[in-house]
Parts: structure tokens; C-alpha cells; sequence
């Protein structure tokens, strides 16, 4: 089944999973942010179903999602879900695997992309952030998170040995999708790589970056080692474009852009299926943050961008870039929660950013 993208004249199916913790909190306000969105629209509708699968659930159950989880999930047109985990109730290997990760590998989520810009009304900690406005683009199936490895003997004998895995099909898919995203923006590329420290998977990645760079003459490239290059994020964030990065580096890297932005509670991402077989999974970086369940203050920045993300996968471009800066007009007038700098509440953003998309 190919997933629907473009312009839509019907419901869109969307499994919605709040997961734990403040994803319960933040999905609601990003559904009616949506719902909003679809009235303005005229044509375009969201059909939500909401899975309960969460680490309550595992205390039920004994299991992440049921059996036929995915196969619950596989016939619609994308998945909208919160965070995922809460290692007060279950080890984080557990809830992860059984779930986010489990979604993401089955359903051949390849790539994992993640943007990071200078919010309007949203101190960065950065004493001179400018106004970047990059993007992440993370292998998402290999690499260092692979399965590969083991553990043998005992005691002070033992040996924990941990493979990374890359292949030139999942190397050259992230980065033809990074290129392509690239010439729709700045029309430029940088590469994460240490081949100067790791000697197989590295040169063999900055290889295929060369050979990939060829097919795109018209997209400034640029390769730095992932020390160097997460330096830079910090001190001049704003000389990037498109990043491409393995699944480590990539991960490394979008926290560092959540963290310049200002809180990770703004942070969005998408975990793409490129070849239209499964649907692909929207979900903010920020985890299910326990010490604020409850209190009414979790950010739902993130989640709503995030929605963003999804209306771009689904072809509506101008409806994501006119939330985006909606989200900036809210944030830009002071009504931002207390992890920015701020005093109001989740429903307090929410209703602002309904405010303006309705004006």
C-alpha cells in the first residue's frame, strides 16, 4: 500500500500514540492545533485513533504494544506519537525496543530528520546564536544502533563487543535524501564523519559522500569531523544548512540543536519511510519529562512542530510553513512556557497558536 501524499479531499488516518508521561499532556494540544488547521482547510480532515501503548500498559500487559501492534498500525497514513518511557516504571531498553524503536526498524523508518532554528522570543543560551536555521538528517535503520554483537565469558574475563553496521545502501539513501532536501533550501550539505579515528565505517563513509556529492554539482559540500562539528554548533550554529549523519551522530547532534534553540521541549522530528510501504512516525525529541506530569507547564512547542513536520510529509507545505510561523508570532509575543523563560501553560500556548491560525 503507498502512503497518500498531497493534496488531500478526504479524511486522513492518523494513529495517534500520547505514549507516557507529558506526551499525554502535549498530543491533545497538537491534535486540536490540527483539527483547527483541517476547519481553515476546508478539504483536508484528520481522523485520529489513539493507541493507549505505554509503559502503564507494559505494567498491564507485560508488553510495550500487543502482538499485532504493528499490524494495527500498518494501514494508516502516518503515526503521531509523544514520548515514550519512564524508568521509574520500566528499564528504558525495554520501553524503547518495545515500541519507538520497534516501530521505526519494522517499519522501515530509514531516516530520521530533525530541524533546529532561532525561535523568535526564545532565548538561546548561545551568546550569539544569529538566526540559524539548520536541518539534521540522521541514517535511522543502522549503523552504530545496530543489533550486532554479543557478550562472552565472565566476571573480570568478560567481553562486551558492540558492532557498528553500515551499508552502501542505507549510507547513500540518507545522504540522496539530505541532497534533495539541500536544493530546496540553502543548497548546501555537510558531512559528520571521524575518519581520522575510526578507520573502516568512517572512510567508507566519507567515500560514498564523494560519489553522492558528484550526482548534486549545484550543492555546496563540506565534511567535518563530529568533534569539530558539534563545536560549531555551539559557536557558529549558523553556517550550517543540511547536516547528514550517521544514527549516533545524528542523534548527538539534534540534541545540540535542541539545546541551542533554547529546551528540547521545542524540538521536533520525523522518522521517514521512504519507499511508501508503512507509514512513517512524527514525535517531538523531548522524552515523557515525569518531574512536570501533571503541572500543566510541558511545552507543547515541540509536539505542534512536529505536526508541522507531518502536514510538509503529506504535501501541504504551506499549511507546515504557516504554522511555523504562527508558532513564531506566539512565541515572539512572550506566551511561552516556564522551560523557555516563560510563566504560561500548555493549554495557555495552545489556545494562542488556535488564536492566530484562526485570525
Amino acid at each position: 500500500m503507498k502512503r497518500r501524499r498531497g493534496t488531500f479531499d478526504e479524511n486522513v488516518k492518523i494513529a495517534n500514540i500520547p505514549g507516557d508521561g507529558v506526551g499525554k499532556e502535549v498530543v491533545p494540544a497538537a491534535v486540536r492545533v490540527l483539527h483547527t488547521i483541517a476547519d481553515i482547510h476546508g478539504g483536508l480532515k484528520f481522523e485520529f485513533t489513539e493507541f493507549p501503548w505505554s509503559c502503564d500498559y507494559y505494567l498491564k500487559y507485560g508488553q510495550m504494544m500487543p502482538e499485532d501492534g504493528l499490524k494495527q498500525l500498518q494501514d494508516f497514513d502516518g503515526i503521531f506519537l509523544g514520548a515514550v518511557g519512564n524508568l521509574n516504571l520500566v528499564p528504558d531498553h525495554v520501553s524503547l525496543w518495545g515500541l519507538l524503536i520497534k516501530i521505526r526498524r519494522e517499519f522501515q523508518q530509514v531516516i530520521n530528520i530533525r530541524p533546529a532554528k532561532r525561535l523568535k522570543g526564545i532565548a538561546s543560551p548561545l551568546t550569539n546564536p544569529k538566526d540559524f536555521d539548520l536541518i539534521v538528517v540522521r541514517e535511522n535503520s543502522e549503523g552504530e544502533y545496530s543489533e550486532v554483537g554479543g557478550r562472552i565469558y565472565q566476571g573480570e574475563d568478560q567481553i562486551s563487543i558492540q558492532n557498528a553496521v553500515f551499508s552502501r545502501k542505507g549510507t547513500e539513501r540518507a545522504m540522496r535524501y539530505a541532497f534533495e532536501l539541500a536544493s530546496k533550501r540553502k543548497a548546501k550539505v555537510t558531512s559528520a564523519t571521524k575518519s581520522n579515528g575510526i578507520v573502516h565505517s568512517m572512510p567508507f563513509w566519507d567515500e560514498v559522500f564523494q560519489d553522492v556529492a558528484k550526482s548534486y554539482p549545484h550543492i555546496e559540500t563540506d565534511s567535518q569531523h563530529i568533534d569539530a562539528l558539534a563545536a560549531f554548533f555551539v559557536t557558529n550554529p549558523s553556517r550550517f544548512d543540511v547536516i547528514v549523519a550517521s544514527n549516533l551522530f545524528g542523534d548527538i547532534l539534534t540534541d545540540i540543536g535542541a539545546a541551542i534553540m533554547g529546551s528540547i521541549g521545542v524540538a521536533p522530528a520525523a522518522n521517514i519511510n521512504v519507499n511508501g510501504k508503512y507509514p512513517s512516525m512524527f514525535e517531538p525529541v523531548h522524552g515523557s519529562a515525569p518531574d512536570i506530569v501533571g503541572k500543566g507547564i510541558a511545552n507543547p512547542i515541540g509536539q505542534i512542530w512536529t505536526a508541522k513536520m507531518m502536514l510538509d510529509h503529506f504535501g501541504e507545505q504551506e499549511l507546515g510553513s504557516h504554522l511555523l510561523e504562527v508558532i513564531e508570532q506566539v512565541t515572539k509575543s512572550g506566551i511561552i512556557t516556564p522551560d523557555v523563560g516563560g510563566s504560561a501553560t500548555t493549554s495557555e500556548v495552545t489556545d494562542q497558536i488556535i488564536s492566530h491560525l484562526k485570525k
